[in-house]
């Protein structure tokens, strides 16, 4: 029997392609593992009414780790018509089925690297002292809560009358009134306290063990002075057991205009759903965008990695496929960490560094032409291409 069963969820789009490069990576370096296919995403939407099988779940709650590719999301109203006649008007809502797997396993740790490759073209690069050019070394890990905030899913459009009753003692809901409750669209930002201490200590441990000297909270507490303000609050007591690791706080609005000026100041930075997933996107795109961006959900038990990219629908039926895989090999590295297969983890990021570097094998973003069918013929390696490469080099 192999070591690890792992749940491959290739998912919609460019998952199906992009996650059987990332097996063939893990073959090559010698991972011990079994492989066993489960059905995610649209076609299940559209077929069973449900993106997140329960038969799916039943096979994470076996095997505990999990590779999932990419996923397609439409609005409600277009995801509702894209049902099969017989599921429709049976009030069967859309969700997404990472953010599914997130709540159902509590996957409430979520860490996304932005690191840059040197000899990657598309690193962030700024104008130095006399014309010069600069280009800073970027090492930034953001550490997002993952299964609160604005993504806890507690919304309504037109919400129940006892909602509405009880934000009326609120005296700042005097400012909507008058408004018909049918008028009306809510999202509850949600923080409790023992979800921010997880991911607080999450990420003074992972700075401790990795050598990081700062970890910066990243919100908007002067504003959002209840949810952020406790963030900070638990940040100020955590930092306490951490001595040597220096604890920041930028709010979200001013880091967007930091991380373009002095990006390599930053370090591990914590922050709530909705703004990790804004800061984790905005520092991936100065490290090569999101043909680059990993991540791990982590829970108590369960753990699921994948690329923060899209399933990208038109993108997956060019053949050759020219999407970069880089992402999803990199959230399979992240999955060697997880169980301690640090030697082989570390083997595949430095293959893929050298391929970086050497730059005889880039995919179509990394040479900042359009993707289309013509991408191969102005010289850009296909998928399969650069997995090959990075093989190579193992």
């Amino acid at each position: 029997m192999a070591r690890y069963t792992v749940v491959a969820m290739p998912g919609d789009g460019v998952g199906k392609i992009v996650l059987p490069e990332a097996l063939r990576v893990l073959e090559a370096v010698g991972f011990d593992a079994e492989y066993v296919h489960a059905d995610v995403g649209w076609e299940c939407w559209i077929n069973e009414g449900n993106p997140l099988p329960e038969r799916t779940v039943e096979l994470l709650a076996e095997h505990r780790l999990g590779l999932f590719g990419a996923i397609t999301s439409k609005p409600k109203r277009e995801a509702a018509a894209e049902l099969r006649p017989e599921l429709r008007d049976r009030g069967l809502t859309y969700f997404s089925p990472i953010v599914g797997m997130r709540q159902r396993f509590g996957l409430d740790v979520c860490i996304r690297p932005c690191r840059s490759f040197p000899g990657n073209p598309l690193n962030f690069v700024r104008r130095a002292a006399g014309d010069g050019i600069e280009e800073p070394k970027v090492d930034a890990v953001v550490f997002r809560q993952n299964t609160e905030g604005l993504y806890a899913g507690i919304e309504w459009t037109d919400p129940p009358q006892e909602v509405v009753a009880a934000l009326a003692r609120h005296p700042r809901w005097a400012a909507f009134a008058d408004v018909p409750k049918q008028d009306v669209a809510l999202s509850v930002r949600v923080f409790t306290r023992r979800a921010c201490r997880r991911i607080v200590e999450a990420a003074f441990r992972y700075a401790r063990k990795h050598g990081y000297g700062s970890v910066t909270i990243c919100e908007k507490p002067n504003v959002l002075r209840e949810t952020s303000g406790m963030l900070e609050e638990i940040g100020q007591e955590v930092a306490a057991d951490f001595p040597g690791i220096a604890l920041r706080s930028t709010n979200i609005d001013a880091q967007m205009m930091w991380l373009t000026k002095n990006p390599e100041h930053y370090e591990v930075l914590v922050a709530g759903n909705l703004f990790g997933d804004i800061v984790s996107d905005a520092f991936a795109g100065l490290v090569g965008g999101l043909g680059f961006a990993c991540s791990a959900n982590i829970g108590d038990e369960v753990a699921v990695f994948e690329p923060t990219h899209g399933s990208a629908p038109k993108y997956a039926e060019l053949e050759p496929s020219i999407v970069n895989p880089i992402a999803m090999i990199l959230s399979a590295v992240m999955m060697l960490d997880h169980v301690g297969e640090d030697d082989k983890a570390q083997r595949i990021r430095t293959a893929i560094a050298d391929v970086v570097a050497e730059g005889r094998v880039r995919t179509y973003d990394m040479m900042r032409i359009p993707g289309g069918s013509d991408a191969l013929s102005r010289g850009a390696a296909s998928t399969r291409e650069m997995t090959d490469a990075i093989l190579a080099r193992l």
